[in-house]
């Protein structure tokens, strides 16, 4: 958040940082962070100086607590705290160039709902994946493009942009209450993409490259985060059909149970049927592109 606003007719970018005990990788953040109307930095009960080092940084940053735990409940509660009309998520480890935001940017003044980052599109790289996240990830992948029509190409990263006008549709939840919620932890970048994609939105990929964290270990469980996504997706599954089953009563006699639906979905080439396909399309991010 630095210099001043020039072109006060584009819209409001809000950058929101969720971040515990990222005292010593804040400086890396704020140095590559471009001009941006509104940081909202989200801390959950860090030990060390992470408040103090992100108010050093960044003076007119919005500081808020999140309400439970987990990257879920922190995302929430900063977008909750969010005023502009974009909403920019990244992460405070190093890990996500803030350099990158003109590029979601661009993307969603372009005709994206959601710009998603991916570090295997165009220009993507990862630094920092290992063997058995990059096979998870891969399977989890497919699997989403396989029920909710979706052209991913990386499902679990958690570099995304997109109108703050989407809130009601990704649907998060509720940051009032301190007892735990689905949707809490890590299972919120799957969340956010597919109820995009089932809401129909166009969803633009951004090629990003992921760095190694700079200092600390990553809170990230290859295998119990793995399982909720998957948990994540199921419930999604359920909830989509639930909506077809109330929004085509008629039919409901008719309605296959889940084993008849997965032959359902082999038998058509791996994709169900009966919902709008999302546009999931690559975004240029070559230098030049991103320079306009």
């Amino acid at each position: 958040m630095t210099g001043t606003r020039v072109d006060k007719t584009t819209p409001r970018v809000t950058v929101v940082i969720p971040m515990r005990n990222e005292a010593l990788n804040l400086p890396y953040v704020a140095e590559r962070m471009p001009y941006v109307d509104e940081i909202v930095v989200v801390d959950g009960a860090s030990v060390d100086d992470t408040v103090a080092v992100a108010r050093r940084l960044w003076p007119d940053a919005v500081i808020v607590q999140q309400t439970r735990t987990g990257k879920g409940n922190a995302l929430a509660c900063g977008f909750a705290a969010a005023t502009g009309d974009i909403i920019v998520m990244i992460d405070a480890d190093g890990s996500t160039d803030p350099a990158e935001i003109p590029a979601f940017v661009r993307a969603l003044t372009e005709g994206a709902d959601l710009a998603k980052g991916s570090r295997f599109s165009l220009g993507g790289h990862s630094d920092d994946i290992t063997a058995l996240r990059r096979l998870g990830n891969k399977g989890l992948n497919g699997l989403v493009n396989r029920i909710f029509h979706t052209g991913f190409a990386d499902l679990c990263y958690g570099y995304n942009a997109f109108w703050r006008r989407h809130l009601p549709i990704i649907d998060l939840p509720s940051t009032d209450t301190t007892e735990a919620q689905w949707g809490d932890g890590f299972e919120v970048e799957t969340i956010i993409n597919v109820r995009m994609a089932r809401a129909g939105l166009t969803i633009t990929e951004v090629g990003s490259h992921e760095s190694r964290r700079i200092h600390g270990r990553s809170n990230l469980n290859a295998v119990s985060d793995g399982l909720r996504v998957l948990r994540t997706i199921d419930r999604e599954r359920r909830s989509r059909r639930a909506g077809q089953r109330g929004a085509h009563s008629e039919s409901d006699a008719a309605e296959p149970n889940d084993v008849a639906a997965d032959t359902a979905v082999a038998e058509t080439g791996g994709a169900e049927t009966g919902v709008p396909e999302a546009e999931v399309v690559e975004a240029d991010t070559t230098p030049a592109a991103v320079a306009r």
